[in-house]
């Protein structure tokens, strides 16, 4: 019999598999969820005590199917008082799903189901709130929590995005091939900020919400697992594990943040590392190069220095550059400027920076301050940089990173 541990985890990954099954069945994405969220409970009760089924998908797309069926016969019963009849259940699905259903044990829709999540008809926000709700099977409490915003303001955006996909009419079928690029694009960014957001939380007491970059990878693994071909989806996968492989190193015993050049390297997942270099290595070498590749390139060059000291910052400058060719982005901008400081010195990263003040989206963001502030510590401008990180510390909400930013600040004011 499996631990609780490992039912929970097994529901995990069968919560958007059965998902699928139902919302390819009925249509209905707000009903469905509700009939697999009522299947999950059973199973997290039953299991634990009678043993796991020897089919666990089929039982609970059997548990659920009954429960949808429930569900929409209420509807239907509800519509017809109002002489509106908009819910068919057809006779023969009424006590059990169509074998169908439970025959095509192999099939996985949870890619499907992440398209429909990460629909083009849905603001960011909502695409993030949805995906970690439907596919990640977080609870509206957890991701309320994750985003600092009240459970029943999350609970609002979820219900919306379910009411924008039923009002757009679209199905629930893969997307078409002139579409599946740009949507694939879609859900990546959506796995990319969900982990972005579990790193470094934007705002709030802790500098990382685990729960979140661990979601993320565990999504992002099942994205490579479905489409093992697409070098951007291994490339994401690379640039996560390269990534979260630092995190122990991170914070000091008291929660402070400590900085890559001062982290304890043995630290670091050297399991992680090995495995992000092995897949950013495999998509580069067999699959046209994208921008998650090239970030992941960069944190495999930085992953692999025994120490900051050694680290190959030239490669690291060239792979910005063409990053930067390819998808020109602020943020990359930013991260260049420091690269090529550290190539071509402090000056030479200060004037990249300057095209970024006149940019809406950078000129008052505290990384510029911060980035800023730190090259004009490495030229000797104490003043100036004091000042910077004075200001880097008023616009972050983060507070381990006001309290980092404070402290250097303080350093250079004695």
């Amino acid at each position: 019999m499996r631990t609780d541990r490992g039912v929970e985890d097994l529901l995990r990954e069968l919560a958007p598999q059965v998902l699928g099954a139902l919302v390819r069945r009925f249509g209905n994405f707000a009903t469905a969820e509700d009939a697999v969220q009522e299947a999950l409970l059973a199973a997290s009760v039953q299991w634990p005590e009678e043993g796991v089924p020897e089919n666990p998908r089929g039982w609970l797309i059997r548990v659920g199917f009954r429960r949808m069926t429930d569900l929409l016969r209420s509807e239907l019963a509800r519509q017809r008082r109002e002489d509106t009849v908009a819910v068919r259940i057809p006779a023969d699905e009424l006590h059990a799903p169509p074998a169908d259903m439970l025959s095509a044990a192999d099939r996985d829709d949870t890619l499907t189901l992440l398209f429909l999540c990460c629909h083009p008809a849905l603001t960011p926000a909502s695409q993030i709130a949805l995906t970690l709700r439907a596919v990640g099977g977080l609870t509206t409490e957890e991701i309320a929590r994750a985003f600092l915003v009240p459970e029943s303001t999350m609970g609002q955006r979820i219900s919306r995005a379910k009411q924008r996909i039923k009002s757009s009419g679209v199905g629930f079928r893969p997307p078409r091939p002139e579409e599946r690029d740009e949507r694939l694009r879609a859900v990546l960014h959506v796995l990319y900020l969900v982990f972005n957001e579990g790193y470094t939380a934007t705002s709030g007491d802790e500098l990382a919400r685990v729960e979140l970059s661990n979601e993320a990878i565990r999504l992002t693994r099942m994205v490579n697992r479905l489409l093992p071909d697409d070098g951007e989806v291994a490339g994401l996968l690379a640039l996560m594990l390269l990534t979260d492989a630092r995190r122990a190193a991170r914070t000091a015993a008291d929660g402070s943040l400590i900085p890559m050049t001062e982290q304890d390297r043995s630290r670091w997942d050297a399991g992680l590392i090995a495995e992000g270099v092995a897949l950013v290595t495999d998509a580069m070498s067999r699959t046209r190069v994208g921008p998650y590749q090239l970030q992941a390139a960069i944190a495999a060059v930085h992953d692999e220095a025994p120490t900051a000291e050694e680290t190959d910052w030239p490669q690291i400058l060239a792979l910005y550059g063409m990053l930067q060719r390819m998808a020109p982005n602020p943020m990359v901008t930013l991260n260049q400027a420091v690269a090529e400081a550290m190539v071509h010195g402090p000056k030479a990263g200060l004037g990249l920076l300057e095209s970024l003040d006149r940019d809406s989206r950078m000129a008052k963001h505290y990384r510029l301050a911060a980035v800023r502030a730190h090259l004009l510590e490495m030229a000797g401008e104490q003043e100036a940089a004091l000042e910077h990180y004075r200001t880097a510390a008023k616009r972050t909400t983060s507070i381990p990173e006001r309290r980092h930013l404070e402290e250097r600040a303080a350093r250079l004011a004695r």
